[in-house]
């Protein structure tokens, strides 16, 4: 989610990569169905490994779990850590997910936005 916000929001500022701990290679459908609220597609997105991205050196390192931040590698360069610790939406009951999907976009977004100083344009994407 925070790499679909990213790109949409930050428009041509960033390049961006996400990968994580312990992909599946899927997308979770609820992080897709949240995201396309906000009018992102996240439907053709992959996980990927971070072994896949060692080689390259990056600006910024976001870490958005605990368990992402200490399984993290170093990444070459001068890269600067950005962590936050959101609640794995996928780990709520089934019922709940919808709704945990969504304050924890939302989360995202909002931190996002504050730290890249993007302008939020979250409330002009669900018009």
């Amino acid at each position: 989610m925070a790499e679909g916000w990213l790109r949409t929001a930050g428009r041509d500022r960033f390049e961006v990569h996400s990968a994580g701990s312990y992909p599946s290679g899927e997308v979770h459908p609820q992080a897709i169905a949240a995201m396309a609220e906000l009018g992102i597609d996240l439907s053709g997105h992959t996980t990927k490994s971070i072994n896949h991205f060692l080689e390259q050196s990056f600006d910024y390192i976001l870490t958005v779990c605990e368990q992402a931040a200490e399984a993290c590698p170093f990444f070459p360069g001068e890269g600067q850590r950005l962590h936050r610790n959101f609640y794995d939406p996928a780990a709520a009951p089934p019922e709940n997910q919808p709704a945990v999907f969504r304050q924890v976009r939302d989360q995202i977004v909002q931190w996002l936005d504050k730290t890249f100083n993007l302008q939020n344009t979250m409330d002009s994407n669900q018009a």
